[in-house]
């Protein structure tokens, strides 16, 4: 017997379960709201230089024109933001007057920000703009880095400290570097910290996924899984309220961090997972867990009757999976896997540098970046919705195939749409990020359909092993590729958006080389999956040599006829 079928004795999805899954999903809110913070606390406000240290306004009543006097303007007519004039071109007061060829110079006085909608971000705190504009994009590949290190780290941490510990810890680092990168007043600070909230975001989410899903039976863990993915989706919508309402960055850094406080505190009362604690030996603890979950779920005489027999007898499958030891080059070791992981990492990889490239630069779209992250957030909704139907009735491959090419398509095509059509461009990119989003969240479901048991994940859904580790690796490096290629903008306008078209719909076009797995039987082991391959192979030729041998007896019958 499994450990899932004693939960189901225990009050199955219960009172428990319940409130244990909403306590775990609330912080996963919030932290979506530290991946587009940004969007926000770095803002780059219209600017222009400062006028010279020894020269005022004193010198016109009109600032206005004064302005006209020190700064050239670009081909929008708007302040050139990053040259002034060398000399006041007092000339330029006269509206019918204009200049040509006067000596310019970049800001040596520093800038000149508008508050109106932002009273402050870090580009006005440290001037990250003109020559030092790629810091910001630097800021936030080091924000993914710390992505990346959190899943090693925090990964290792929850399978020799368990589940709990990691997670309360990452509340506990989430809150305080939150709140450090508030305080401190140095760009080298804030990268420091931002890269320590990065590690805390593997943290939570691996370990919050783990523990709803080992307490969760198995009817309930599909609906947990999309709960997850719709608190990600309400996280973005509760940071465009937040940063509506708390324009300061540091005051609105500080209260999407606070909040991890209280997470943190109320975290020492979540058990540990009781599967983890009987693998690794503590089956009282363990038994004193599940008898708490049982009084809640109302099954109390259940949980008395349970003893460490008895906890040993549902736990001898999980063992057996346990004690599986698998190598990295098992992923490439036969062709039929070899072939899955390779066009896994492009999906992952692709998938993940189009969403975030395109989730966290807002302000291209030229409208309001409250309405927009709130329109992006809320288009993963309906997207996601369509996306569950059509895997179930249509097939895995096409739906994740056609909503990654349909993204990149869209992201391609806003290319052509001219700026002064700020409402087109901004609805195709929402679209677009809602395929993203929604081809997220198949992957995941299609990725562990296609990989054998024994390299899919040990023991239970919740426990990355090999292949699930593996391709999200990729994820994140595609995460932190993505402010990267943002950065090439600078040399060219189209490359982010043609590379991360284009990527999106490479990661389709991969899909297309991958087995479909709608109702069909998971595979145990690659030797099973490899003869699955053969024979399926096998099947296709003895089709295509039936229809030759039709064909040829077709074109035979008419020749019998004429002798």
């Amino acid at each position: 017997m499994a450990f899932t079928d004693l939960l189901d004795t225990l009050g199955g999805v219960g009172r428990f379960q319940l409130i244990y899954t909403a306590l775990l999903l609330l912080p996963c809110s919030l932290l979506a709201c530290h991946n587009f913070l940004q969007n926000f606390t770095a803002a780059v406000p219209p600017h222009h230089c400062r006028g010279p240290a020894n020269r005022t306004e004193a010198a016109t009543n009109d600032s206005g024109a004064w302005l006209r006097a020190i700064v050239p303007l670009d081909h929008l007519g708007d302040p050139e933001p990053c040259q002034r004039f060398t000399e006041p071109q007092w000339a330029l007061l006269n509206p019918n007057t204009s200049v040509h060829g006067a000596a310019t110079e970049s800001c040596k006085d520093g800038w000149v920000y508008d508050h109106s909608v932002f009273p402050s971000t870090i580009v006005m705190e440290w001037d990250l703009v003109c020559e030092a504009r790629t810091l910001r994009d630097l800021a936030q590949s080091l924000y993914m880095a710390g992505v990346l290190a959190g899943a090693a780290v925090f990964g290792s941490l929850a399978d020799r400290l368990g589940r709990k510990a990691p997670l309360v810890w990452s509340y506990l680092q989430l809150a305080v570097s939150g709140a450090a990168t508030a305080y401190f007043g140095s760009f080298s600070a804030y990268c420091a910290f931002r890269f320590l909230m990065g590690m805390t975001f593997s943290g939570i989410i691996l370990n919050s996924l783990s523990l709803v899903v080992e307490w969760m039976p198995t009817r309930g863990r599909t609906v947990a899984g999309v709960l997850l993915g719709y608190s990600f989706t309400m996280g973005q919508l509760i940071l465009a309220g937040v940063a509506y309402l708390i324009r300061p960055w540091r005051w609105l850094q500080f209260a999407v961090s606070a909040p991890f406080l209280v997470f943190f505190l109320y975290s020492w009362w979540l058990p540990e997972s009781s599967r983890w604690l009987l693998l690794h030996g503590k089956s009282q603890l363990a038994m004193r867990n599940l008898q708490t979950v049982a009084a809640v779920n109302g099954r109390k005489e259940e949980g008395d009757r349970l003893t460490k027999e008895v906890l040993s007898s549902y736990i001898q499958s999980e063992f057996a999976s346990v004690r599986t030891s698998n190598s990295i080059l098992d992923l490439f070791r036969t062709p039929a896997i070899r072939r899955v992981t390779c066009c896994l990492m492009v999906v992952w990889f692709s998938n993940s540098m189009a969403y975030y490239g395109l989730a966290m630069d807002l302000q291209k779209f030229g409208l309001s970046v409250y309405v927009v992250q709130a329109l992006f957030g809320i288009i993963d909704i309906p997207a996601m919705l369509v996306a569950t139907v059509t895997m179930i009735y249509v097939g895995r491959r096409a739906t994740v195939a056609s909503f990654l090419i349909l993204a990149g398509l869209m992201v391609i095509a806003n290319m052509f749409v001219p700026e002064d059509m700020q409402t087109l461009r901004t609805a195709q990119a929402a679209l677009g990020k809602g395929c993203l989003a929604s081809s997220f969240i198949c992957v995941y479901l299609f990725t562990g359909e296609l990989y054998p048991t024994e390299i899919r994940w040990l023991g239970t859904a919740a426990h990355w092993g090999m292949g699930m580790g593996f391709v999200s690796v990729n994820a994140r490096l595609g995460g932190l590729a993505a402010p990267l290629v943002t950065t090439l903008g600078e040399f060219s306008t189209v490359l982010p958006p043609v590379s991360f078209g284009a990527t999106s719909i490479l990661a389709g076009l991969a899909v297309c080389f991958l087995t479909e797995t709608r109702n069909m039987p998971l595979v145990d082991t690659i030797a099973a999956m490899e003869r699955r391959v053969e024979e399926g192979r096998a099947r296709k030729d003895a089709e295509e040599k039936s229809e030759e041998i039709s064909l040829q007896q077709l074109g035979a019958s008419p020749l019998k006829e004429t002798i």
